[in-house]
This record gives structure tokens, sequence and C-alpha cells, in this order.
């Protein structure tokens, strides 16, 4: 027997099943990153994007075709994260549009539903590539077009455009060769059709809840969370290196192990033939330190009292609180220009804080801000003008969205792609100068800006011809592959070796949360040796991630 129509309580069921096919792949989804670094994060966006949608569909008792689209529109826009996430919102806001009018869905309702999306969502898109989510979904509402003049039975019409988006999504590769050379297909477009097989699920009669909670929006990446002091079991971080008089027996290490974990925790143990690196949290270093005595020479001794740290940090974080209550407490003044800017890492927040940035957004890769995230921050800065910066490629739909969706506050998005980016174009804003012509400065100086990443490769492939190999230093520039080793200082030599060109006048480094501010030193010692004709400036960014961020100017 066939079915003809959907219906609006169909329909909720099919969106929430897609939705929640969609948070079960999503870790896999991430995998599917052409760069093997540890940033894929086109599963999580679109994830939260989806769910953002899902939770406002699920609060729906009796749902209509006009109740329906309200929510997944406004859920979907808002919640958007990342481009993958904020293509995918237009998507879903384009097919709302055809079926918010109507009562039940048809093959041919749901075939202009889909083009209506792909319009939409290439507009929102300033250069549109193929072999992305938007040709897989292009591709199947341009099936869905073709079976609607043919056949009213709805299953073999949407399993139809399943199948199409399928093998769409499997020539990917030969669309994008960035993606064959790295063996893998469009993220994005795997993410569309998770979405298209769970809504079909639910249309064969495949239950799912009806209870949707949003998932988790915390980066992969995190500090040690807040602890009361009684919470300390250990109270001193240990290190120190032993340079061993005999190579240790993988017996006499398991021993030297078993040693250290019986008095504290938290415990590393590297060993060679020639030293054995040591971090341990303890209550009595001078143990650990007197064991190491009996295998070698110590080296690099480094004792911290973190309940000493911890008293001056909640004391820090006392004296923070106070000076938000007040300002808060303050009647504000609206000012003619504020700046929002999104970043992550204690050192690169207090620079920009330091330039007048009004207002931080934690983020960055693997926690893209959504829509609302912009939404939220524009709110709560006083300003008649408001300039938004991204600092990440993959943030800057959102921005763009927010600053669509504001209508009494001008916001000017400068389309800042890495933090450097962000920095050079704040700190080239003239008080003085009119908004047209801050933004075409800004603009200007931004791109004169070359980055550097430096970080670790999370699994083997190939690109730019370049075998990678799993745990491998890589940089990554603005159009690449910058360099391959197994060193991380020396991976960023070589970084700037292809960055700095005979006009490059600075080089600025940051350095980030797992990077010791000696091996920072000795970094910015090789580079004024290395590139002599530019001033070289150092900063502590503490950003998770990339070990360095390098910009040349």
């Amino acid at each position: 027997m066939s079915t003809n129509t959907i219906d609006a309580r169909m329909l909720g069921k099919m969106f929430l099943a897609g939705a929640r096919n969609l948070e079960a792949k999503k870790e896999w989804i991430n995998e599917l990153n052409v760069f093997p670094v540890p940033d894929g994060d086109t599963g999580t966006n679109m994830t939260l994007t989806i769910m953002s949608a899902a939770a406002e569909v699920g609060k729906i008792e009796n749902p209509t075709m006009e109740l329906l689209a309200k929510a997944i529109s406004s859920g979907s826009l808002r919640g958007a994260r990342g481009n993958s996430g904020v293509i995918l919102s237009q998507l879903l806001r384009g097919f709302t549009k055809v079926i918010s009018s109507e009562t039940e869905l048809t093959a041919s309702v749901l075939a202009a539903a889909m083009e209506k999306g792909v319009e939409t969502a290439y507009k929102a898109v300033m250069k549109p590539k193929d072999g992305t989510i938007l040709t897989v979904a292009k591709e199947a509402a341009a099936k869905a077009s073709q079976l609607a003049d043919s056949t009213e039975d709805l299953q073999p019409f949407l399993e139809e455009i399943l199948a199409c988006a399928e093998d769409t999504l499997k020539r990917t590769p030969d669309m994008l060769p960035v993606l064959k050379e790295a063996g893998v297909v469009d993220s994005g477009g795997q993410g569309y059709v998770e979405v298209l097989r769970g809504a079909l699920d639910a249309f064969m009669g495949k239950e799912v809840a009806d209870n949707v909670e949003i998932p988790s929006a915390a980066p992969k990446f995190s500090s040690m969370p807040a602890q009361e002091e009684t919470d300390i079991r250990f109270g001193y971080c240990t290190e120190f290196i032993v340079l061993l008089e005999n190579p240790l027996s993988s017996s006499q290490v398991q021993e030297f192990k078993d040693y250290l974990s019986s008095m504290g925790d938290s415990l590393v143990v590297v060993a060679d033939d020639e030293l054995v690196k040591i971090h341990v949290h303890t209550n009595d270093p001078g143990m650990a330190l007197q064991k190491g005595l009996s295998y070698g020479q110590l080296s690099r001794i480094k004792v911290d009292n973190m309940r000493e740290e911890h008293q001056e940090k909640l004391f820090k974080d006392a004296e923070k609180q106070a000076a938000e209550a007040k300002k808060a407490a303050e009647k504000e003044i609206e000012k003619e220009v504020g700046f929002i800017s999104v970043s992550a890492g204690e050192g690169i927040k207090e620079i920009f804080q330091e330039l007048g940035v009004d207002y931080l957004i934690e983020g960055g890769q693997t926690m893209n801000p959504s829509t609302e995230d912009m939404l939220n921050a524009i709110e709560k800065v006083p300003a008649k003008t408001i300039y938004i910066l991204p600092n990440n490629k993959n943030i800057i739909l959102a921005a763009n969205q927010a600053q669509e969706m504001t209508k009494d506050k001008q916001i000017v998005v400068i389309p800042t792609k890495t933090i450097p980016q962000g920095i050079t174009a704040i700190f080239n804003h003239v008080p003085e100068n009119s908004v047209e012509e801050n933004t075409h400065i800004m603009m200007e100086h931004m791109d004169q800006v070359k980055t550097g990443l430096i970080t670790y490769a999370v699994r083997d492939t190939k690109i730019d011809h370049k075998e990678i190999h799993q745990d491998d230093i890589i940089g990554l520039g603005d159009e690449g592959l910058l360099a391959v080793g197994q060193n991380i200082e020396q991976a960023a030599l070589d970084s700037l070796e292809a960055l700095v060109e005979g006009s490059s006048e600075l080089i600025s480094v940051y350095y980030g949360e797992q990077v010791e501010e000696e091996k920072a030193q000795d970094l910015l010692s090789s580079i004024e040796e290395k590139f002599p004709d530019c001033d070289v400036e150092l900063n502590y960014g503490g950003q998770p991630i990339y070990y360095y961020i390098l910009s040349v100017e």
C-alpha cells in the first residue's frame, strides 16, 4: 500500500530521527577531515545545529506544519555553528519556507522545498565549491524534482533521493582533489546523508525518542576543572629528569613507576637509554627526587605548590568577579564603536582585551561559537557599531548570520580567518576614521598577514604529495601544508621558511599551553638568527591544540 502524503506529526518524527542519526555518527564524521589535525569538528557543528532545532521541535505537543517550520528554522539558525552548521541551517530554512503553508507534504511539495533549501544555502556561501555538502544537497534536490513528475508514492521517492545523495557523496573526492588525496569523502555531505537516512528510517516505521537534549558544546580540549582546596589530594606538582648512569631495564622502569604511583597521582614517566623524564603529583617531592637519584643525576627540577596556586587563583577569581559586578552595577552608556572577538587561550584573551575588545567569545577549533553566541555577545556590547572578529574561517558564516539577524545595531564582520589576522585588524582600527574607512583599512592590513599553525597529526594521510604519519608534527598555512617533521620547534622554523619573504618585516610567535617558556625562548633565538632582517616578538598565547601560532607581516 502506497503512502502519498506526510502529515505534521510524521514530519516531526522524521526530523527528530534525522537529528538523532546525525548525533550518533558525529565522531565518525569529525574524523573525515582533510588535514589530519586534532580539530575535526564538522560532525559536532552539524549536530549542535540540528539539535538546537530538534529541541524546539520536541517542545511542540500538537504539531502543525507552521509550528514545525518555525521551530526548525529558528532553532537551527540560532544554533548554527561552523560553516557546515550554517549551511545546514540554511538548507533547513529554505525547506521550511515552502512547507510552512502546507497541511500535508506530497512528493512535489518535498521536491520544491528541497530546491528552495539548496537555493537559500548557496546564497549564504560566497564561493560555493563542488564536492561539498552543497553539491550533495543540490543533486538530491534535483533527483527529487525529477521523481516528483513520475511518482506519488513517497517510499520509493525518498529511497531514491537517499540513494542519489549517497552516490553523490561517494563522488565528492573526484570533484575535490584534496579529498581524494586525503582518502575521505566530504564530511558535511556525509552529515547531510545521515540526516536523510534517519528521516527515512522514521518514515519506514522506526521509532525515535521525542525528548531531545542538546549535546554539550564543550571542546575536546579542556583545562583542569576548578576544585576546592580539599579536593587537591596531592599538593606538589613535581617534575624532573634523571640523567641515567646506566640504561634501565623494563623491569626497573616499572619498579620506578610503581614506587611513584604509590606516593602520588597524575604520573607520567618517559624513559630511554640516557634519561627518564618524570611528572607526578605528590605530597613528598623529596622522596620522589631521592628515588630518582638512585638511578643517576637530576636535572630540570621543578616543584610547584598546587594548593598555593589554587588559593591564588581563588583570590584572583574573587577580584575578577568583584570587578565584573561593579561594572554591571554601573549604568552602561552606549558608545559609538565596540568589538567582539573569538579567541582561545588566556594569553590571547589578554592581548585582545589590551587592544580594546569589549566582549570575548571563547572558541576556535573544535569549539565553534553558534549564531546564538554571537547574538548574545552583540546584545551585551553597548555600542552603535560593533565589529566582529571571527578569527577562524569556520566561524565567519555564523558571524554573518548574526549580522543579518541584528536590526538595532550596525554589525561589521571583518572576515579574519586566524588569530594573528584578528590582532592585526583591531590594531589598525583608528577611532577618528569612519566605519567605512576603518573596515577598508582593517581588511587591507588583515590580508597582509600570513599565518602558520604548528600541531600534530592524528592519522596517516597524504597532502600536497607529502606522506604524513600519525603523531608527526605538521605546520599548516593559509593555503595548505607548510612542514612535516618530528620536532615541534624545527617544524616552526621550516614553516617560517615557507612564509617569510624579502619584504617581510615582523614575525610574531604565540606559544600554546603545552609549550614550556624555555622552549619558546629557544625558538625565539633560532628565529632571530635565521631571519635577521625581521623583528621578532614572542607572546604567551596559552592556546590549545596548536603548539605555536606563527604570524608573518
